[in-house]
């Protein structure tokens, strides 16, 4: 990390975290940053620092000739057409026979832009450690992910939520059905993607086996007891909103006896995974938190083999 980046204050990258959640506009984070501009350290520098650089954070290229990837679609419930996806698979999975490897099944879920290249990235960094990793645009019906961060939020906002859980619980049958997985899946996301897969816990009851959620919203009450998925939380743990809601978070999971484990993680904020946003991002937790998923969906996914 550059001297430069350094100096950005913890009080931008708030201010980054409460524009990507639709709670400031625009013109309010900039005007906001500027008032953290010092010599040396521009608003726009400050700005451009906080931006998502997803070339810098591809760990897995699109053309890696270990996975195999394609753009499908499921059908969307209730007649709405169809929802698109990004599915990836280990070559080895699919080379060695005549008949493909059934390989447990993660469901990806996007943050509030839809399906840009970080979420892309990880599905194809979970087919690496032999898994089937199957990412849903929520922004399919209105044209999907359009290329820019900012514009998607936008489209994100006009979407009705129930309608997107409503795709992502699809998305998941869908995946769970398909003759070369195992019928063992886990969902995963961040923000809003972990905070759907709180949901999805809630809502699928055993056609879940796992999930993931980062820095994601609980499951509503209401919906604890019926979560059969053994959960895996992580939260940053200066990402203060979640972190103070965590301890009610972990009361409810316990009280209902839901198989769980929680971090909250040293030195991170929210986002903290998301190595496209090097100013949120921590490269020690985010490493750890990768291989306690990994550990957690291969303990939980890969045990039994279910219809």
């Amino acid at each position: 990390m550059s001297d430069d980046k350094k100096k950005i204050p913890a009080e931008a990258v708030d201010l980054y975290t409460r524009f990507i959640h639709g709670e400031i506009d625009r013109r309010a984070f900039a005007r906001g940053v500027s008032r953290y501009a010092v010599a040396g350290l521009t608003a726009s520098v400050i700005v451009e620092a906080l931006m998502p650089n997803y070339a810098l954070g591809q760990q897995v290229a699109r053309e890696d000739e270990r996975i195999r990837a394609s753009y499908v679609t499921v059908p969307s419930p209730d007649g709405y057409g169809f929802i698109r996806g990004y599915l990836v698979r280990p070559f080895s999975a699919d080379s060695r026979s005549a008949e493909p490897a059934r390989l447990p099944g993660v469901v990806v879920i996007h943050e509030n832009r839809g399906l840009n290249p970080h979420t892309e990235d990880v599905a194809r960094r979970f087919a690496l450690a032999n898994f089937m990793a199957f990412a849903p645009d929520t922004l399919t019906s209105v044209g999907g992910y359009p290329g820019d961060d900012y514009q998607g939020g936008q489209l994100f906002a006009s979407l009705d939520r129930n309608k997107m859980t409503q795709d992502l619980i699809a998305a998941a049958r869908w995946l769970k059905a398909r003759p070369d997985c195992n019928g063992r899946i886990a969902a995963t996301g961040f923000c809003f993607g972990g905070a759907q897969s709180n949901l999805l816990a809630g809502m699928m009851g055993t056609e879940l086996a796992a999930a993931a959620p980062f820095y994601g919203g609980a499951t509503p009450p209401e919906l604890v007891p019926a979560i059969r998925a053994a959960i895996l939380i992580h939260h940053g743990a200066l990402d203060t909103r979640l972190a103070e809601a965590y301890p009610a978070q972990i009361a409810e999971l316990e009280r209902h006896g839901v198989t769980h484990e929680g971090h909250l993680w040293p030195a991170s904020v929210h986002g903290f995974f998301n190595d496209a946003t090097p100013e949120r991002y921590n490269p020690t937790t985010a490493a750890q938190a990768w291989d306690r998923t990994l550990a957690w969906f291969n303990m939980h996914t890969r045990n039994r083999i279910t219809a």
